[in-house]
């Protein structure tokens, strides 16, 4: 139904319309961005799905963070265009990029989202990992790729590079 291919420099405009089209004009203005700003992405994990026709029909994105100077996954943005939205794809996207970081040897990954939707995945609360303000603490979630690696990880979220 969808195919997965990693992100490539040519997709890089089309995916950035996908977001502007699904996400609030002051996107770029969130704390998030301030931790991805002129650092790559983790181009082996951000994926585009496209449909039968290569049309884009949804992305993820990966981002290398700091906690405790320990290297983490920050997760997003994923979006789905809005007329393949219900289909399942953010899910299939957020299944198939968190096992490709898991056969990579990432350890630990975290979000800014909702909990109720990603607790689905296996995210939950991270007390003690802080996010750069005006980000709600409720909001900031992690995973386990490895039993125990978000064991004694906290503090701010920093800047890999």
């Amino acid at each position: 139904m969808f195919a997965f291919a990693q992100e490539t420099p040519e997709d890089w405009w089309e995916v950035e319309a996908l977001f502007d089209l699904c996400f609030a004009p002051g996107r770029t203005a969130l704390s998030s961005y301030r931790l991805r700003e002129d650092v790559p992405q983790v181009a082996e994990l951000s994926r585009v799905a496209r449909d039968g026709d290569g049309i884009l029909a949804g992305a993820i994105r990966y981002w290398p963070v700091r906690v405790a100077r320990k290297m983490t996954l920050l997760l997003g943005p994923v979006a789905v265009h809005p007329t393949r939205q219900g289909e399942g794809l953010a899910a299939e996207l957020i299944r198939h990029s968190l096992a490709l970081a898991t056969a990579r040897g990432w350890e630990r990954v975290m979000l800014v989202g909702d909990e109720p939707y990603y607790r689905r995945f296996g995210f939950t609360r991270l007390d003690g990992v802080v996010m750069p303000p005006p980000t709600n603490p409720d909001r900031v979630l992690g995973l386990e790729l490895r039993p125990g690696a978000w064991a004694g990880v906290t503090g701010p979220v920093e800047r890999a590079y």
